[in-house]
């Protein structure tokens, strides 16, 4: 069965990248460290059982950057919310399992990615819970239907933020897989592998 692994990318620049993390450490050095974990990241996650896709923004500039892999897919993220841009991600699958990530989730492995992948054999959607009360991961099978109403009324960057994706997902059949960290604060970097 085809498995296509989404990781959602900005360009590094500085001041539009990691901004939350850039109030606390500075701009450039935020915009530093996601360079480097993203680009560690994608290294890592290369494996014959998934295509890597990249959904990048911006969109014209990050269609055409030299900074990531000139070698891997890519489609533009496009407007809106972050949830409307993973939608947008997940419905460009045609067929197959396919799940998505964020770039700033130091400790994610292929092992993550994999156990994702076969839980979406019991499961009609799957999460990646987050420490902070988010998820790092969403996965579902491209080419079926979404649950009707998929992140409407999800509050992003909260608490419950999974909480409400599940409860979005109604209807579906939800697993969740491993509980990941991502990095959007100073104080989530605490144990984060430096690039």
């Amino acid at each position: 069965m085809r498995q296509t692994l989404i990781v959602m990318v900005k360009e590094p620049r500085a001041g539009r990248v990691k901004t939350r993390l850039g109030r606390d450490i500075g701009m450039v050095p935020a915009a530093w460290w996601f360079r480097h974990q993203s680009r560690d990241l994608i290294r890592r996650l290369r494996d014959p059982r998934w295509q890597i896709v990249l959904s990048v923004a911006p969109d014209a500039d990050g269609m055409t950057s030299r900074f990531w892999p000139g070698d891997l897919a890519r489609m533009p993220q496009g407007r809106g919310n972050i949830g409307q841009r993973m939608l947008r991600a997940l419905r460009t699958i045609p067929r197959g399992r396919v799940c998505l990530v964020g770039a700033d989730i130091p400790d994610l492995s292929r092992n993550h990615v994999a156990r994702a992948f076969a839980e979406l054999g019991r499961y009609d959607i799957v999460f990646g819970p987050a420490e902070d009360g988010g998820f790092w991961l969403v996965g579902l099978h491209g080419g079926r239907a979404l649950p009707v109403g998929l992140f409407q009324g999800v509050h992003w960057s909260v608490p419950e933020t999974l909480v409400n994706a599940v409860a979005s997902a109604s209807g579906a059949r939800v697993g969740l897989v491993d509980r990941l960290r991502d990095v959007d604060r100073a104080a989530d970097l605490g144990t984060a592998p430096q690039p």
